[in-house]
């Protein structure tokens, strides 16, 4: 694969996944055309870059007069591309990770509370037919096992002939980890499944996917569940841009934490190689945790 296919690769996943805006795309795309731009003259490019390259291209920023704010995006987005490709497992090493930059503070991911998730689910599968049944299914998926999307759309229909109560599922650097099946979403797929004929293609009478479309990958894309998610919220009454895949991963997580799983467990279910990448989600729920405390206890709130 070429480096110009790990950009396009990586800007999908930003789309699909985490739900960046097109002005945001746009920015990572330019900033990496920048980078991009610099190691070929310096002889390289992205797949081959060392760290020297890229401690040169973050001096260079500066150099350039460029503002800090622009610089500091320009190193995140050369950060989570490295970090993306490190997942995939093109490359070995993260040649910018000698790299010091500002602490800026890491930002908190979005969440849905429990309720907004459950309006969000009834939303998706209110819709007529078949429509309904998958965007329901697809939903409680998501929000039962944690999936990214590029998993979510890959999922094969044979184990779920079987209703099982988890799935063992290959995801990032092609590392195996147990997904559970809640109740709710085993009976979303069972009623889903007699009406998933409804979206094979014409003319095509069997697809391995569980959720298969007409389109030329024979499979719903993670773009459009993007785009059908984003409807379900508007029925909810929820802002679709608090709403993506990536955000039902997110509420799956937080929503562990709160009601007591350990850390290292949701480590697994999410398959976070790094526990550092999980921990994100403790901040969230002492932030949330405190919050009702200010509002809600008597002494917060300056009574007795």
């Amino acid at each position: 694969m070429s480096a110009d296919a790990w950009t396009e690769a990586f800007l999908e996943m930003m789309s699909a996944e985490r739900g960046a805006a097109a002005h945001t795309l746009r920015a990572y795309a330019n900033d990496l055309e920048d980078a991009g731009a610099f190691l070929r003259a310096r002889g390289s490019d992205f797949k081959h870059a060392a760290p020297e390259d890229l401690e040169a291209y973050f001096r260079s920023l500066a150099q350039r007069g460029l503002a800090a704010s622009t610089a500091a995006r320009r190193r995140s987005a050369l950060r989570q591309f490295y970090r993306f490709v490190l997942d995939e497992g093109w490359r070995e090493g993260d040649p910018t990770r000698r790299v010091e930059s500002p602490r800026r503070g890491r930002p908190l991911p979005k969440i849905l509370s429990r309720s907004e998730v459950e309006r969000l689910i009834a939303a998706g599968g209110a819709r007529d037919g078949a429509e309904g049944a998958r965007l329901g299914a697809m939903i409680e998926l998501v929000y039962a096992s944690g999936f990214r999307v590029s998993e979510l759309v890959a999922l094969p229909l044979a184990p779920f002939l079987k209703d099982p109560d988890h799935l063992i599922i290959r995801g990032k650097g092609g590392k195996d980890r147990i997904a559970p099946l809640s109740r709710a979403a085993r009976t979303a797929v069972a009623a889903y499944l007699p009406l998933r004929a409804g979206h094979l293609a014409k003319g095509v009478k069997t697809s391995p996917w569980l959720f298969p479309s007409n389109g030329r990958s024979g499979r719903l894309t993670a773009r459009r569940f993007a785009q059908l998610l984003e409807g379900a919220a508007r029925d909810a009454g929820i802002d679709p841009a608090r709403v993506s895949p990536h955000v039902l991963r997110h509420a799956f997580a937080t929503h562990l934490l709160e009601g007591g799983a350990d850390l290292r467990v949701v480590q697994t279910l999410l398959g976070h190689s790094d526990i550092a990448t999980t921990q994100i989600y403790t901040h969230v729920t002492q932030d949330r945790l405190r919050a009702v405390v200010e509002s809600a206890h008597p002494l917060a709130r300056g009574e007795g």
